[in-house]
């Protein structure tokens, strides 16, 4: 119970100047001048002043002393000091009288004491008497007394009383850092969807509560404000918030921090704050150690921090003990960690524990834990679930959890939705889909959405080989993102365009990329080039490259060039696999070619 005193203030101390090398220390100094102002307000009250009584008491309690406060503060109570009457029933509160305590602060409240009011409402709130508590609260908050405005509104939220933002708010403005955080946490929660500018409004509300509260030591509101900060991109002062809130103990400020050094490039630093945060009982700190210990090998004193989360109640501690075994080969041990994680919950784990068990043959049982997954909001969970059902052959099921899962934002599965739409044959829907998949990161998902754009376009003019045309049509914009990404049949396609354009070194260099990645189009367009460029035999190279891996074409473009070199069997013999391969055009002109060989070779 904090000592308070309505009249009482302490006689402050002047400052001494003395010459150099005289000068006592300041705590000294101080001390000299409570010792002088102690012996005058002694004089004073045994002269019976009653006021020099009451602060005589008030100073003695501030500094322990009960005994020698006491029969001053009964002194200048009996006198009609209402301070005093409160100082008396702090003290007789400490000494563990509280119902006496309680008689001396209804005497000072009564004569208008706010501070005496606040103990007496704290005093029957202990006792579990709210009306008595709200009472005395209520005079002692309406005469502006802080700490009694904070009490009347923890007792009216508690209550669920609309009012007690009114008093919270009071409470605040005139310094309380704990009414500042709570306010702001009220305010947070607030902010929410659906309200847009009501929401702004009380999150820049709340920074300012957080900042008042951090400012004045709170070390939560120095980290809910770091968050707000670090949300907005401020990384600097974000930093600065959350250095002062780890520095003041607070473990999550710590793992934040951590957070927004390894972001910034310093591991070292991260780890050290991320130590500190762990050995406090942060769960998310210890699995950030963890991953850290495993990304450096170091899979014993990974597993050890994980176990410290799991220790912690952070069900990721089990989870990514899971990942850690499943990459060692521990598969059952990786089961075992996934259910435990699973069963609290989790929904990666769930997801995680389903891949497994269909990795091991079991459909039945992976089926129940993706549907947990997915219905718990795993994204990948809804994709896996989508291509569960689609290797059954329920179209309709898989296509539900594919649309679910590209609602989400997952490319792979807006992807499977496109696909679906363009077999029905809506073209729009297939486009917006494929977009999605693209614009998301699947290369296939942008080939397919160029050669959907490309089969829309007018046909363009033939450019002379050699004559280069800067201008790209989208098409060729997505095609050249799949190629990037090493999809051989989009490099093909720019390599055709570019070739088409007249950009001969373009087109050969995508061409190589396909081919060299095992493109059979890509090294039989790779030869046409050459042999256009003059170089046949490099040609012939990736024209064999290509008919071994069974392109038709290219075995008659070989079965031509050993003819004319006039190296009869093995044109035959190339004729003979152009025959096999086909197409059927190509096996027609491929059988002609060979029937010639043949005489020419029995003539």
């Amino acid at each position: 119970m904090d000592v308070m005193g309505d009249k009482a203030t302490l006689f402050e101390t002047g400052r001494f100047v003395q010459p150099s090398g005289t000068e006592p220390a300041r705590d000294e100094m101080v001390d000299m001048g409570e010792a002088a102002e102690e012996t005058r307000l002694a004089l004073a009250a045994q002269s019976g002043d009653a006021e020099a009584a009451s602060v005589l008491g008030a100073m003695l309690l501030r500094r322990g002393d009960l005994d020698g406060a006491e029969p001053h503060l009964r002194a200048a109570t009996a006198a009609g000091d209402r301070a005093a009457a409160n100082n008396l029933g702090v003290l007789l509160h400490q000494r563990g009288y509280p119902e006496e305590a309680a008689g001396w602060w209804r005497i000072a409240a009564v004569a208008g004491s706010a501070a005496a009011a606040h103990a007496l409402g704290r005093h029957h709130r202990e006792r579990g008497d709210e009306p008595a508590a709200e009472y005395w609260l209520r005079q002692s908050a309406e005469q502006g007394h802080v700490l009694g405005a904070y009490a009347l509104a923890d007792l009216l939220e508690h209550r669920g009383d609309v009012a007690a933002r009114h008093w919270m708010r009071a409470a605040a403005e005139r310094g309380h850092r704990e009414a500042a955080y709570r306010l702001a946490r009220a305010l947070d929660r607030t902010a929410g969807p659906g309200e847009e500018t009501a929401g702004d409004n009380a999150v820049v509300e709340a920074e300012q509560w957080y900042r008042q509260a951090a400012a004045r030591g709170h070390r939560r509101a120095a980290l809910h404000l770091g968050a707000i900060l670090e949300k907005r991109g401020e990384l600097k002062e974000a930093g600065r918030w959350y250095l002062t809130s780890a520095k003041d103990g607070e473990p999550r400020a710590a793992c934040a921090l951590g957070f927004l050094l390894r972001d910034a490039g310093d591991t070292e630093s991260a780890a050290v704050w991320w130590l500190r945060a762990a050995q406090e009982g942060d769960g998310n700190a210890a699995n950030a150690l963890g991953a850290l210990h495993a990304e450096r090998g170091e899979t014993q004193t990974a597993e050890r921090w994980y176990r410290a989360a799991l220790d912690a109640g952070d069900d990721n501690g089990a989870y990514n003990l899971g990942l850690l075994c499943a990459e060692q080969g521990r598969t059952a041990q990786a089961e075992q960690w996934y259910r435990r994680a699973a069963y609290a919950g989790h929904r990666e784990a769930a997801n995680a524990l389903a891949i497994l068990l269909l990795q091991g043959g079991d459909t039945t049982g992976a089926e129940p834990w993706f549907s947990k997954a997915a219905e718990a909001g795993s994204v990948d969970a809804a994709f896996n679930l989508g291509i569960l059902y689609a290797g059954r052959g329920e179209e309709e099921m898989a296509l539900r959890w594919y649309e679910r899962a590209a609602a989400a934002g997952h490319a792979e599965a807006a992807l499977q939705v496109g696909i679906a739409r363009l077999r029905e044959g809506d073209e729009q829907e297939a486009e917006r889909h494929l977009r999605c998949a693209a614009g998301g990161g699947s290369a296939e998902g942008a080939y397919r959405l160029a050669t959907l754009l490309d089969a829309r376009r007018p046909p363009e003019p033939a450019h002379e080989l050699g004559e280069i045309v800067q201008e790209k049509t989208e098409c060729e914009e997505w095609y050249e993102r799949a190629a990037s990404q090493g999809h051989r049949r989009a490099q093909v396609r720019v390599g055709m365009l570019a070739a088409a354009r007249g950009d001969v070194v373009e087109a050969a260099r995508w061409y190589r990329a396909a081919a060299e990645a095992g493109s059979r189009n890509g090294a039989f367009n790779l030869g046409l080039l050459l042999a256009r460029e003059g170089s046949e035999p490099e040609a012939a190279v990736w024209w064999t490259r290509a008919a071994d891996a069974g392109h038709g074409r290219a075995a008659l473009r070989l079965a031509l060039v050993y003819a004319r070199r006039g190296e009869l069997a093995e044109g035959q013999r190339w004729a003979d696999r152009a025959v096999a391969l086909g197409p059927a055009e190509v096996a027609e002109r491929a059988a002609r070619l060979r029937d010639a060989l043949r005489e020419e070779l029995s003539a």
